[in-house]
This record gives structure tokens, C-alpha cells and sequence, in this order.
């Protein structure tokens, strides 16, 4: 299993109930060591200025997609933020994956895709509680969404439609999109998509001795809470 560093955990402070590190604290510790203002993270990770600041106090949980970008943004990598399971094999059997989430999201996730030279995809199979509706997503790549159990409203660009057992949707990453289980019982769906998520992070220019290039403001529609 890969941990957090001992830096980040440290900045956090405290951990979940369920043993994972808070992830506001985490956010605002890895942005103040990287001399970044909430604008300059919004610019680097197409996540809006609000949002971050709803993550950084801890009144908003973000997805795993979501703190991917975070962390893209921070040149970080994902596991910097979450204990997370480091897969070096293709074969992962039911029963057998490790279970986790996003700080204390009650969205859990098991990966299935495995860490290997040159892979572009990353998969899981998702569960969705009951009630549970994500933020509005927009990012680069392509995702495909296949439910296992129960049914999911998706939406995607200005439509909507009702995702049930067998249904697949596949889609541009930029498009914005978001899922909300409005019925009762948990949803289970396997997301594939090529967002890189645990894949290394490029090193710093203070690690590699090269001078630093000016950033250049991301264009893309920024992720954002979802407004009822």
C-alpha cells in the first residue's frame, strides 16, 4: 500500500474516522509550499476558485477526479493526499481489492487498473450512496461508465438521462458532466476513463536543476460544485 508523506501528514493535523487525512489541510499546506494564491491553483487544476476554497475548509469533499486535478495543479501526487492501493498486477479479484474513499466522502472506491509502463487508463468500480450528488466535472480525456447495480441520473453538457443495470455512457472528459443517485439504495458502476490519476507526477524544476517556465492559464471549463 502507498501512504501520504510524512509531510502531509503532518500538515493535516488529523485524519478521518476512517484513518484517512483530511484533505482541506492537506490542499492548503501543499498550495502555501508551492507559493501558489487559490487563483493560480484555479488556473493550474480547471477547478474554480470557490470550490478550492470549499475543499480547503473542509465544507466540500471533492471526487477522486477532481483531486486528481488538484493535485496535477500542485505537481503532486495523488497519493500525497489519500491512502490509496498501489496495484502492480493486472488480475484483482472481488472480494480481495482494497476499499477507499476521498477524505470523508461516503463515495468509495476499489481500483482495478494496475500501474504499469506507458498505461493510459485508470479504472474503478465505484459505489454511490444513496442521495449522493457529485460536483459538475469537466478535464481532458475520455471516460466510460458501465452500472452494475441500481440506477443513476448522468448528466452530460445541458441533457440528462437515467443510467440503469447493463447501461454504458461513453464521453469526452471535457464535456461537463456529473451523477446523482436520487433513489434509495447504493449504486455500483465501473468508471474507466485516461484522466491520468496515480500515474508519477513530472519532477520540480528545483529537483532537476532546470529553471522554471512560465505557466500558461488553463482554458478549459473549471470543475464546480453543482447548483440545485
Amino acid at each position: 500500500m502507498t501512504v501520504p508523506s510524512e509531510d502531509a501528514e503532518a500538515a493535516s493535523g488529523k485524519t478521518t474516522a476512517a484513518g484517512q487525512p483530511r484533505i482541506g489541510a492537506l490542499v492548503r499546506a501543499r498550495r502555501r509550499q508551492m507559493h501558489m494564491t487559490l487563483q493560480a491553483l484555479s488556473d493550474a487544476a480547471c477547478v474554480s476558485v470557490g470550490y478550492l476554497s470549499q475543499i480547503e475548509r473542509d465544507l466540500a469533499m471533492p471526487s477522486l477526479g477532481t483531486l486528481a486535478q488538484i493535485a496535477q495543479g500542485l505537481n503532486a501526487e495523488l497519493n500525497h493526499f489519500i491512502l490509496a492501493p498501489a496495484i502492480d498486477t493486472g488480475l484483482s479479484r472481488a472480494g480481495e481489492r482494497m476499499v477507499f474513499s476521498v477524505g470523508g466522502s461516503p463515495v468509495s472506491y476499489e481500483r482495478i487498473g494496475a500501474d504499469f509502463a506507458g498505461n493510459q487508463l485508470s479504472s474503478f468500480v465505484i459505489t454511490i450512496p444513496a442521495g449522493h450528488r457529485s460536483e459538475v466535472f469537466s478535464h481532458e480525456g475520455e471516460e466510460l461508465v458501465y452500472l452494475l447495480e441500481g440506477e443513476i441520473l448522468f448528466g452530460l453538457d445541458d441533457d440528462e438521462t437515467t443510467l440503469t443495470h447493463g447501461d454504458g455512457l461513453h464521453f469526452r472528459g471535457i464535456q461537463p458532466h456529473y451523477w446523482w443517485n436520487r433513489t434509495d439504495a447504493p449504486v455500483r458502476l465501473i468508471w474507466t476513463g485516461t484522466l491520468p490519476l496515480f500515474r508519477s507526477r513530472a519532477p520540480l524544476p528545483s529537483e532537476t536543476g532546470m529553471p522554471q517556465a512560465a505557466s500558461k492559464p488553463a482554458t478549459t471549463t473549471k470543475t464546480k460544485p453543482h447548483r440545485k
